[in-house]
């Protein structure tokens, strides 16, 4: 089975590296995401709608409720029912009674019709006759039969211009609990419609409201939900459908429903006085759209962290390869390669000399009696002369030479374009330095002398040949005398 290049194994290290680097961080952030979501959430339907319903009914009391009140007032009002009891004799009274609520109450409309003359009384003054036969007048015949005190209906109002009008339409009794007319004031849709969007505004919530038979009465000027008009019933939005059947009657209640794919939180509270249902509808885009951006900028981060962390990675991994296989080329003692840095640079020197072609020399050079300056003087003495002798043998090379520990006192040189004779004198050199070299250890002056065995490339050569031969040279150095350089003998077979 192969084995996996240095380089696949880095990519396979920082890839994974970056992966669970990766998966942390969106972990970590979809976590906090979601943890923070829920909490939102629940803060939203339980805390926060719920207040901002409360807020908005107290401001309906001020708004809406106050004509109500303002109505009920006005039915109660002894002057009022004294005027029609007494006979209705100076209607002046009964308008300036009108104005002063309309102008003291700050009511767009105030009016009483009375049930013994039919008369329509107005602040500006009697309006008209109330007929039976009369479409518009239905409202009055409406509530002098109705159970319930009042009712709120919304009506052009003849008075002024037939303006829409939100009227608060209340009955009126004398002492004795006999019907004797209709009072009560108005509003403009108009302006209700404003106090919704100041609602909605100030908010950030959609306001509306629903009467008890899921038809929306009031909205904003965008509309309700969907876009929804008043006169509109719940059950004709398909959103609502399932949530109508869920509405609270009559009674408080939050719900979460989908509209057109975006999620909705929904506070519905029923209002008495109104007999109305109040809806405080909130998005859940709009809730969560914050720690939505929170989301997108710590994945982004994140993103940058893991790019800066890859590139420093791989850096420092490139780094550390490069030194880890520079040491594993070199030899820690004299810094020169060693036997398998050698044979990556030999391999390609080989290869460009018979390619040229160009000459190419070896000298396999053998400390002399190293054994011995081991044993007297100790390891570290040998150490230092390796060493010492590591850098004379450069200062006699060029660049280009390739010079190699091979192993103990062995060394190796290549020498380029360089043929026989020329790599003979560069070795007769390296010997001549060598034997008048003095190595200092511990003030000890410590001499030795090399052999040299030096040889040629041919032109099929091999390394494993070449080194045989500077090795056998080398041998012969060392075998008659020491601290000399022979050459190879020639092969009588080779051509």
């Amino acid at each position: 089975m192969p084995l996996r290049s240095p380089l696949y194994s880095q990519r396979s290290l920082i890839i994974t590296l970056i992966v669970l680097l990766g998966c942390g961080f969106l972990a970590t952030s979809f976590l906090s995401y979601y943890a923070s979501r829920t909490s939102i959430r629940d803060n939203i339907v339980n805390t926060e709608l719920p207040l901002t319903s409360d807020t908005v009914y107290s401001e309906i009391q001020k708004d809406l409720v106050r004509p109500i009140l303002i109505s009920s007032m006005m039915a109660r009002d002894t002057f009022m029912r004294d005027w029609v009891v007494a006979g209705e004799h100076d209607p002046g009274q009964m308008t300036r009674y009108l104005n002063e609520v309309m102008t003291h109450y700050g009511a767009y409309t105030a009016f009483f019709v009375s049930n013994s003359t039919l008369t329509y009384y107005q602040a500006k003054g009697v309006l008209k006759k109330i007929k039976t036969d009369e479409p518009r007048d239905t409202w009055y015949f409406r509530v002098r039969d109705m159970t319930t005190p009042y009712e709120i209906n919304v009506d052009p109002d003849l008075a002024n211009q037939d303006s829409l009008t939100f009227f608060i339409n209340y009955k009126v009794h004398d002492y004795q609990d006999n019907f004797i007319g209709a009072a009560g004031v108005g509003l403009t849709v108009d302006a209700v419609i404003k106090l919704i969007d100041k609602y909605q505004q100030r908010y950030q919530r959609s306001v509306y409201f629903v009467d008890t038979f899921g038809r929306i009465v009031l909205t904003g000027a965008d509309g309700g939900p969907q876009g929804a008009r008043a006169g509109q019933s719940l059950h004709d939005l398909e959103s609502m459908k399932e949530l109508q059947a869920k509405l609270p009657k009559p009674h408080s209640g939050s719900y979460e429903y989908l509209a057109q794919g975006q999620g909705h939180f929904l506070n519905v509270r029923f209002i008495p006085e109104l007999n109305w249902y109040l809806f405080v509808d909130k998005r859940e885009d709009g809730a969560l759209s914050e720690i939505r951006q929170s989301l997108y900028l710590n994945l982004l981060i994140c993103l940058l962290v893991t790019l800066v962390v890859a590139a420093l990675l791989s850096r420092v991994v490139g780094r550390y390869q490069r030194r880890i296989e520079t040491q594993a080329t070199l030899d820690s003692l004299t810094g020169l390669p060693n036997r398998r840095g050698f044979d990556l640079l030999a391999a390609q020197a080989i290869q460009e000399a018979q390619r040229e072609p160009k000459p190419l020399s070896a000298l396999l050079l053998d400390l002399d009696r190293f054994k011995h300056l081991n044993d007297n003087y100790g390891h570290m003495a040998g150490d230092q002369v390796l060493r010492g002798f590591a850098r004379d043998l450069e200062s006699c090379l060029r660049q280009s030479d390739i010079i190699c520990r091979w192993g103990g006192e062995e060394f190796i040189v290549l020498l380029k374009d360089t043929d026989s004779e020329t790599a003979l004198k560069i070795a007769e050199k390296i010997r001549l330095l060598i034997e008048q070299r003095r190595y200092t250890y511990e003030h000890h002056e410590l001499q030795l002398t090399v052999s040299i065995g030096l040889t040629t490339l041919h032109t099929d050569d091999t390394l494993h040949g070449l080194l045989s031969r500077a090795d056998q040279a080398m041998y012969r150095a060392k075998h008659t005398g020491r601290n000399r350089t022979c050459v190879e003998m020639p092969d009588p077979n080779h051509e």
